[in-house]
């Protein structure tokens, strides 16, 4: 059966989660992996020398750990839910995949600079880095408009999505 994957990344702390979240409640058959659910333990982050913890790096999160969850449910046949929704056997199975780095991982070499403040001066120019380092990759990516309402941003992507798996629901009939 052919799977549907969704990618959600961003600055951290921009919705993410809440986006994947209710995108989950609305759309049958689907499946949240938060890249917030792999970081290391705090005893092994580095710290800058301003004192910040540097979460905002690949480094501070399992990625094989992450890759290992994702390579499970894509292998699944049953692509089974935390919840007892109903599932048709004819809707498509949807993964939700979200986190900050969610595009970056193995695709360069990162060392962070000295941030003077921890958003202004860390998090904010890392998300703008790797932002730029998505933009040049062909896959099919929708950029978000932050500053509309969490309702709005939703209302998009939920018709974005379903206009997909409805294209691609198609194709698998005519198959």
């Amino acid at each position: 059966m052919k799977t549907f994957v969704i990618g959600i990344s961003g600055v951290t702390n921009g919705g993410k989660t809440t986006l994947a979240k209710n995108l989950q409640k609305h759309l049958p058959n689907c499946t949240v992996i938060s890249q917030d659910d792999f970081f290391k333990p705090e005893s092994e982050i580095e710290t800058d020398e301003n004192g910040f913890l540097q979460y905002d790096v690949l480094e501070a999160l399992n990625m094989e750990k992450m890759m290992s969850a994702i390579s499970c449910w894509m292998e699944s046949s049953k692509h089974s839910l935390a919840s007892a929704d109903c599932r048709s056997s004819e809707e498509i199975p949807v993964l939700i995949i979200e986190g900050f780095l969610l595009f970056n991982y193995n695709t360069r070499v990162y060392e962070p600079p000295d941030p003077p403040g921890y958003f202004d001066g860390h998090v904010w120019p890392m998300y703008l880095k790797h932002r730029q380092e998505i933009q040049d990759i062909t896959w099919q990516i929708v950029y978000l408009d932050g500053t509309k309402s969490e309702e709005d941003v939703f209302s998009q992507v939920y018709e974005d999505v379903i206009q997909e798996l409805a294209k691609r629901k198609g194709l698998q009939e005519t198959a």
